[in-house]
């Protein structure tokens, strides 16, 4: 096939820049990638291997101890099914309320919109501490109550300027001017018009909330009493103490203490599997979205 003596041919300059980034870049996700790997490796592996640092790329001594100790604790289960109420709760709560925020402080016509977000910026900077806090929590009458673990984390003051910057950058004021010539209302123009051209920045808050609420475990652990209410991320934690603990409570008996620690090694690469391929799984569905709300800002003009 003869050459089109009319192409742009690609300076040399061009080709060396482009492979010397493809090459860091590959780099680099080789070195982000290969601890989760490791870790997902290592939880199927023999302990004394993954003492020794003779996994690589594949598991040895291939066992499922750890996930079975795991997964006979009854209270995983319970764990598994408050951190979804939690975070299904948590997430549609604090979505919906921070793009409601985000849009409004977006709006020039709002009165003392400039004040108010002055007000929630102060808040970034400058908090009452945990005891006020945990004061307040206990005088509210909310303290170990599940309402308390669905809205404590639900609204972000960064999570509603990225939603601010991004209606204020994306949807023309025009736009609401002539819904409100056809008759349109605030409450319609912002549930009809408004959240179906916002599900960029809806799935990145979604997603950031959504993480935030599957890891949270320093919340629980203040204000929640009841173990039946406690989430995942609690329930791992207290399962890891208490491998560690009795690995050294076994006195001077070699072999009791060998078990327990192999047993510890094993808890705590499966723990780390069985907390988090959950949530990376939710990835895949919202990536699109994520990719096109991630860049919010990026582009000036």
């Amino acid at each position: 096939m003869a050459k089109n003596p009319n192409a742009i041919k690609e300076p040399v300059f061009d080709r060396v820049f482009y492979t010397v980034t493809f090459i860091l870049l590959l780099l680099l996700l080789v070195v982000i990638l290969y601890p989760l790997w490791f870790v997902l490796m290592a939880s199927f592996s023999d302990a004394q291997y993954v003492n020794n640092g003779t996994i690589l790329l594949y598991p040895r001594g291939f066992t499922l101890l750890g996930y079975e100790r795991t997964f006979a604790n009854m209270d995983i289960w319970t764990g598994y099914g408050n951190t979804i109420l939690y975070t299904v709760g948590g997430t549609v709560i604090g979505t919906f309320s921070t793009v409601l925020a985000g849009y409004a402080l977006s709006r020039d016509d709002l009165p003392g919109h400039g004040f108010i977000m002055k007000a929630f910026v102060f808040t970034m900077y400058f908090q009452g501490g945990m005891i006020p806090f945990y004061i307040v929590i206990t005088n509210l009458h909310l303290q170990n109550t599940r309402f308390l673990m669905i809205i404590i984390s639900c609204i972000s003051v960064y999570n509603i300027i990225l939603v601010r910057s991004y209606f204020a950058s994306s949807m023309p004021k025009e736009l609401f001017e002539a819904a409100s010539i056809d008759g349109c209302t605030n409450a319609r123009f912002m549930f009809q018009i408004v959240f179906p051209l916002s599900k960029a920045i809806v799935a990145v808050i979604a997603l950031y909330v959504a993480v935030s609420y599957w890891n949270s475990y320093f919340y629980p652990m203040i204000f929640i009493n009841d173990k039946d209410k406690l989430p995942l991320q609690n329930f791992l934690r207290e399962l890891l103490l208490v491998a560690n603990q009795n690995t050294a409570d076994t006195g001077t008996d070699p072999m009791a203490a060998q078990q327990l620690a192999k047993m510890s090694s094993v808890l705590k690469y499966s723990a780390i599997v069985v907390s988090t391929v959950p949530i990376i799984c939710v990835y895949p569905f919202i990536q699109k979205y994520f990719v096109q709300g991630v860049m919010i800002g990026s582009i000036k003009g």
